[in-house]
């Protein structure tokens, strides 16, 4: 294979793609009278396709056909729940036989659990590639790993500390990066958010449990994750980026939302209104901002979520100023043509993103 081999499933993924669509694509020109091939020429690019697409079937799994493609959407679904139950299982197992068990033991059980799921989960990776079951297995390493803490915390009498989701957080990024598992970033995205949180929260004179009262201490680890990507890039890591970006704008937005409709419990010692309407304006503002980066940038994930909470700020204020008094026909008719208002400015946008790609 040339130097142009792709580097990961995704890259090779979106290879087959591209056979596939040059192949029909031939075809329909064929058709219409307007290509022709000399079949020396057609037999020979068919087998250089055949053996490229088996040669990146084999090294990544991928899909070489929609019905395939199907089916891997259904394991990934399959793989996500068995997890999930699993963990669950694993879970209530040690709460229902914990009390039988010594200390010695628990301790013993406490420890090797995670170690042994994590070396089954490397184990797995390696006899079968396509990852399913190791991420499953990794999946339930993180579940165990969690139980560690919480239950050593309780054996020892240690006092709880945010420094518990300090290392769930790493485990669970280290657990996805070693084993290419976005569920496991996500969930270690939440811990260090929570950490980061929580020791915002303590800084400024709060208990440490209490970090979620004051959802502005969740701004800066958001910015934090949402910029990740851009300084450190993960090309070999399929969505990465996307989880990185979609989960903390979700994440800084609904603080934002929050703080627009409940403003006493910012940090800031404003009249409520006052507090109400300065995180308003940032709402639009910054879903706006998000829109314009997501275009500029082509991350389709960015525009498509800043779009969602511009509406959601928009209606929002709608519901404040009219909802009471006006009645609820004209109320959804106003909805209605706000929607009808949105489509028109992003045709237009789209008329002039198309305008300059052609140019």
């Amino acid at each position: 294979m040339s130097d142009s081999t792709p580097s990961n499933k995704a890259a090779a993924q979106q290879r087959v793609d591209q056979i596939s669509a040059f192949q029909a694509e031939v075809g329909e020109l064929e058709q219409a009278g307007l290509l022709s091939v000399e079949q020396d020429q057609k037999v020979a690019i068919a087998a250089y396709h055949q053996d490229l697409k088996q040669t990146l079937s084999r090294q990544f799994d991928v899909d070489l056909s929609t019905d395939s493609k199907q089916l891997s959407r259904g394991m990934q679904i399959v793989s996500f729940l068995g997890a999930l139950a699993l963990a669950a299982s694993v879970f209530f197992l040690f709460y229902q036989y914990w009390g039988y068990i010594s200390t010695a033991w628990q301790c013993v059980i406490l420890v090797l659990a995670p170690l042994l799921t994590l070396a089954a989960a490397f184990y797995i990776r390696k006899k079968e590639p396509t990852g399913y079951f190791a991420k499953l297995v990794a999946l339930i390493s993180f579940a165990c790993f969690i139980l560690n803490l919480s239950m050593l915390g309780q054996i020892f009498n240690i006092t709880p500390s945010p420094n518990a989701m300090l290392l769930w957080g790493v485990y669970a990024l280290l657990l996805a990066y070693a084993l290419d598992v976005r569920l496991l970033l996500a969930f270690g995205l939440f811990c260090l958010a929570g950490f980061l949180a929580a020791e915002m929260g303590t800084w400024s004179g709060i208990y440490w449990l209490g970090f979620g009262e004051r959802p502005e201490n969740f701004i800066v680890p958001t910015l934090i994750a949402f910029w990740v990507p851009w300084f450190l890039k993960h090309d070999r890591y399929h969505g990465f980026a996307v989880v990185y970006r979609v989960l903390s704008m979700i994440g800084f937005f609904l603080v934002i939302l929050i703080l627009s409709n409940w403003g006493a419990i910012s940090y800031f010692h404003w009249p409520t209104n006052i507090i109400e309407g300065l995180y308003q304006t940032l709402g639009f503002l910054f879903s706006a901002a998000a829109i314009y980066l997501g275009m500029r940038m082509r991350w389709q994930h960015v525009m498509v979520t800043g779009n969602v909470f511009f509406a959601l700020f928009l209606y929002t204020k709608f519901y404040d100023w009219w909802w009471d008094w006006m009645p609820k026909y004209i109320f959804f008719f106003l909805i209605g043509l706000t929607a009808i208002l949105a489509l028109l400015i992003f045709k237009r946008l789209r008329e002039v993103q198309i305008k300059a790609v052609q140019s």
